[in-house]
């Protein structure tokens, strides 16, 4: 077995390719760690992480000062111990989106580096549950967005045999959210799935309210209706409703996942592979939910989710938002609404080096004698 032998951390602020906004915020850029990972049979790993335009330099600091530096000497084979052990090194801060964000970097390169050892793409070294996956897109459904435009964008996605379309909802009045709704259901028919977003901006009587004008449109799913750490209010309106009740892109740890399913608060999980900290435990999460015979449908990252939800059979959806183009070669390959894992060793994500040297800031290296 190989031991790590050398590290390299650097961040790409990338631009968002339309204006994004939701209930609560504006995407306004996204930084973009990136860790490499070198063994001592001249192997490499890359793994990324991400934020929406705060808290980068601070996941930098954390793998600079604390993690990387552990790496070096590690068996590269020992990813879920290598993932505990740094997890335990910033016990006081874990858990919390900063650490599990950095830990993400690693264990991203990690897996990165194991599937390239191993000559297999991603998909198939965790599972190899299905070749490709339904699309549903979020990127012309943003809150800011007129009702002509949610409309046009939803049977464009439609006519590309995209199975969905995501619609953030938030609007200062319940009718104005109805209105969009339901232009967008009028439009695209009974057969394509609509989904909706709150972004946690509802407290519990306004979700309630919100979620009875869901029903009235046969809404796919209801996200984020409230604040993440309000187990009980998810619980309460779990039960109230018919619209199944999605969470999990403002959670952090596996941990936090079993108490919204032990509550029954949500039907659908949606573990962000970059804030839960990793594959290591995304694959985790994903098996949970399995175990409650409940879906998966991670947020955002479709680049290396694509990948995942191809690993396990609970992942009916892959959620369409491109955010690497800037910095890779071949994209994502999406075909009649599927989207279809790459069978090249590693994630599966052609990084342009060239592209990220002439935009990367606060490069480190560590290791290399």
């Amino acid at each position: 077995m190989a031991r790590i032998e050398r590290v390299a951390v650097s961040m790409v602020v990338l631009q968002p390719k339309v204006r994004r906004t939701d209930a609560i915020q504006s995407f306004d850029a996204q930084e973009t760690p990136l860790v490499r990972i070198w063994d001592t049979d001249g192997a490499e790993g890359a793994g990324y992480s991400y934020t929406i335009g705060q808290g980068g330099t601070a996941i930098l600091s954390l793998l600079c000062e604390t993690l990387l530096p552990q790496l070096i000497g590690r068996e590269a084979e020992d990813i879920g111990a290598i993932w505990r052990d740094l997890l335990f090194s910033t016990h006081a801060t874990a858990v919390g989106a900063i650490t599990s964000l950095a830990l993400a970097a690693v264990d991203t390169a990690l897996w990165d580096l194991r599937c390239r050892r191993a000559g297999l793409p991603l998909y198939r070294m965790l599972g190899g549950a299905r070749r490709c996956v339904p699309v549903y897109t979020t990127e012309g459904g943003w809150l800011h967005i007129e009702t002509g435009a949610l409309v046009e964008d939803a049977l464009a996605a439609q006519a590309m045999g995209f199975s969905g379309s995501k619609v953030k909802i938030g609007r200062p009045h319940l009718s104005q959210d109805r209105a969009r709704l339901a232009a967008v259901r009028d439009a695209v028919g009974p057969g394509y799935e609509i989904m909706v977003d709150a972004n946690q901006g509802f407290g519990l009587p306004e979700a309630m309210r919100r979620a009875r004008m869901l029903e009235e449109v046969a809404i796919a799913w209801f996200e984020e209706p409230m604040p993440a750490d309000d187990v009980g209010g998810h619980a309460r309106l779990a039960a109230a409703t018919s619209v199944p009740i999605a969470v999990g892109e403002s959670l952090y740890s596996l941990s936090q996942f079993k108490d919204y399913l032990d509550a029954g608060a949500a039907s659908i999980i949606q573990a962000d592979v970059a804030r839960i900290g990793g594959i290591t435990p995304w694959i985790k999460a994903a098996h949970l939910a399995e175990a409650f015979n409940l879906p998966i449908c991670p947020h955002f990252l479709m680049e290396l989710h694509a990948s995942l939800v191809c690993a396990v059979p609970n992942a009916p959806w892959l959620e369409y938002i491109p955010q690497l183009d800037d910095i890779t070669g071949a994209g994502l390959r999406i075909e009649d609404g599927r989207a279809w894992p790459s069978e090249a060793p590693g994630l599966g994500i052609d990084w342009d080096w060239d592209a990220i040297a002439a935009q990367e800031v606060g490069r480190r290296e560590f290791g290399g004698g």
